[in-house]
């Protein structure tokens, strides 16, 4: 089974962000302006989910954490646990590739204040749905923040009071999957102390070590 096709560039589905959208392409033309594609392999083994693209960072340049403060965590956090390869330079057209990994959002488009409401998430909810049926090879996810955790749980049906979201905490969803949380890597959460890079590490070296050591690593 192949991956779905992603949103639309012309996506009509959430009114609020669709108006953002097209006050971006007036006063940003050259930027992406559009919903924001996965980026990794159908041969996944890790999934990371985030919140939705910031303005400046994957709005412009189309690609998820890309040009933004919290690429410049997570990309080198991946490249250190083998997960990306090349040189990541903040802008989609560098050489950069992800290995055995994907990358998404809970909400493919940019909101407002890098807020989306629940009727966004709500809306893109289909799409994250059908990439993780999709993705057969998936053992692990890495849900960035409450809400891509909620995102996650919510596409595979899954109540949310069974596993509530809390940093370094891993969730055994299914026999082969996993759930594992942190704050998201965003400007602010580093910033104020939140979360450090230790932290995130952590999450990260954690994962890795739990698919190295699961019954059916390959």
């Amino acid at each position: 089974m192949a991956v779905p096709p992603e949103p639309d560039r012309n996506c009509p589905l959430c009114p609020r962000l669709v108006d953002f959208r097209e006050n971006n392409r007036t006063s940003e033309p050259s930027w992406h302006n559009a919903p924001v594609p996965s980026f990794g392999g159908e041969d996944a083994e890790l999934l990371v989910v985030g919140l939705a693209p910031g303005l400046r960072g994957a709005n412009r340049t189309g690609r998820p954490f890309t040009g933004d403060a919290a690429g410049a965590l997570l990309y080198p956090t991946l490249q250190e646990f083998g997960w990306a390869h090349g040189h990541y330079s903040e802008n989609a057209r560098d050489r950069f590739r992800l290995v055995g990994c994907r990358i998404t959002n809970a909400v493919r488009c940019v909101p407002p204040r890098n807020r989306p409401v629940g009727s966004e998430i709500g809306a893109c909810r289909p799409f994250l749905a059908s990439e993780l049926a999709a993705l057969k090879k998936v053992r692990a996810i890495v849900a960035l923040g409450t809400v891509a955790h909620s995102a996650v749980l919510d596409a595979l049906d899954i109540r949310r009071k069974l596993f509530p979201f809390r940093h370094g905490a891993f969730h055994q969803l299914r026999e082969s999957l996993m759930l594992a949380d942190s704050y998201h890597c965003s400007r602010y959460n580093v910033n104020t102390g939140r979360l450090t890079e230790a932290m995130f590490r952590d999450v990260f070296a954690a994962v890795k070590a739990r698919l190295k050591n699961s019954p059916d690593a390959g």
